[in-house]
């Protein structure tokens, strides 16, 4: 039985995002604006250790209230402003201060929660440099003194044990398989139901699976494997904000994995964190950025041994050419990824890549001339496409299909396209995702003018009357 000195847990509270200080980032990347603070932090003398994640954890509102070190920097920063400005909680709310002092509360009132929202490491201490270290560490604590409990993740399968030392146990070879686990089930999750529904659980793997790399590993194998599997999962939990239209928190992700992969000089995970990289580019309208990732995968990638894994990334190249207009550099890359898939499969290819068949194939090469124009050229890959898909992949028979209602509609075959759209708004009742949404809107405007064709006044009352994505 628990002392009766020690409080029980708080219930836990969802953060709030911070969306002043994302206002204040603007359109900086997140690494571009942590780069901005660590050289605030020099101009006044503060050292801070701040990156991405850091950034993204204080706009997640995971950090209600920065340490004191960065209090200084930010308003150095800015000003003229104060914390509460920069959309930060009173240091005394947070701390718990205000209404009852410190003698009045067993234990510290930073540790004694499930979610903690105060970031109070010392930046001088040497031995953790990682401003998010501790702060991660505390979220796999439950409340009061030695009281541990897991941190699970739930469906996704993932469970940490916590220490009541101030590092956790260093990782071990179930750990580590817990790891890759999850990264599994996330991509069989979002193949079935999208992304949407998804991204928000997987936030507690990816922090748990760093706070695995922050404690290292019993083994040099072992830590390889830690190192490959946190870079995974954060590619993955940088595709599920991808789909679900959260391009910000994607890119920041991806940059984590490319960042991993640098450190462990691991070729494979370099090629697919460029590989999203170059995707998520083009749909955020950067195509020469996203035609320089995928050339930068495939530099990456190609002492792999693996020619499917080439034959995407040309894929990514010809997606970025296309929406440059350029049609012969598309065309191009389109010729090198059929020639590289025709060579077959090897027992080389990454696991990540059991997407990657025919029928995406044809589904990019259908993205790429809808993207130069050829509606009709891309209607014929985009059906292609979804005859061919596996029926398990729902969420991709759902966009390949989203794509063809498109095609046709600005084609000028509004009833066929009505059907396709039709057959999507089916699919939508299973998959969550953002990005057939958004397809599917913008092939419902084409068609408006189109309502008296057969089928297309069902389809958009139908699409009307489908409750909009918050």
């Amino acid at each position: 039985m628990a002392s009766s000195s020690v409080p029980a847990p708080r219930p836990h509270r969802p953060p709030l995002p911070n969306a002043a200080f994302r206002r204040l980032r603007g359109p900086r990347s997140p690494a571009e604006f942590a780069a901005l603070v660590r050289r605030a932090a020099r101009e006044i003398g503060e050292r801070v250790s701040c990156d991405a994640r850091y950034i993204g954890r204080v706009e997640a509102g995971e950090i209600r209230c920065p340490n004191y070190a960065y209090e200084r920097v930010f308003l150095h920063m800015f000003p003229g402003r104060t914390l509460t400005d920069l959309g930060f909680a009173p240091r005394s709310s947070v701390r718990g201060r205000a209404a009852r002092s410190a003698e009045d509360v067993p234990g510290t009132a930073e540790t004694d929660g499930a979610y903690e929202p105060y970031d109070p490491q010392d930046p001088y201490d040497t031995h953790h440099n990682d401003e998010e270290s501790d702060v991660l560490r505390r979220a796999f604590m439950t409340g009061g003194g030695a009281t541990v409990a897991a941190a699970s993740l739930g469906p996704l399968g993932l469970c940490l044990d916590a220490s009541p030392a101030r590092r956790p146990r260093r990782a071990g070879a179930g750990q580590v398989s817990a790891l890759e686990e999850a990264v599994r089930r996330i991509r069989l999750l979002d193949d079935r139901h999208g992304a949407d529904g998804l991204y928000r659980r997987a936030a507690a793997p990816l922090r748990a699976a760093y706070a695995l790399l922050d404690a290292g590993a019993t083994r040099q194998a072992t830590a390889d494997r830690l190192h490959a599997g946190a870079g995974e999962l954060a590619i993955s939990v940088g595709w599920l904000a991808h789909d679900s239209g959260r391009f910000d928190d994607a890119r920041s992700h991806y940059a984590e994995a490319l960042a991993t992969a640098r450190v462990t000089g691991d070729p494979a995970l370099e090629a697919h964190a460029f590989c999203n990289t170059a995707f998520l580019a083009r749909d955020a309208g950067r195509p020469r950025e996203a035609v320089r990732a995928a050339q930068a995968a495939q530099r990456a990638a190609r002492g792999l041994g693996s020619p499917r894994l080439m034959s995407l990334l040309a894929l990514r190249e010809a997606g970025g050419w296309a929406a440059l207009a350029d049609r012969a550099g598309c065309e191009q890359a389109l010729v090198r990824a059929q020639t590289l898939y025709g060579q077959g499969p090897t027992d080389d290819d990454p696991e990540w890549m059991s997407f990657y068949g025919e029928a995406e194939l044809e589904g990019l090469e259908a993205q790429c001339w809808s993207t130069l124009g050829d509606w009709p050229r891309a209607a014929r890959h985009a059906r292609r496409a979804a005859r061919l898909q596996d029926p398990h992949f729902t969420r991709n028979i759902a966009l390949y299909t989203a794509e063809l209602a498109d095609d046709l509609a600005r084609g000028g075959r509004p009833d066929e396209a009505a059907v396709a759209g039709t057959r999507v708004l089916d699919l939508l009742d299973q998959v969550q995702s953002s990005r057939i949404q958004t397809m599917l809107a913008g092939t419902a405007r084409v068609l408006l003018p189109h309502r008296r064709a057969s089928g297309v006044a069902d389809f958009l009352d139908r699409h009307a009357s489908r409750p909009r994505a918050v």
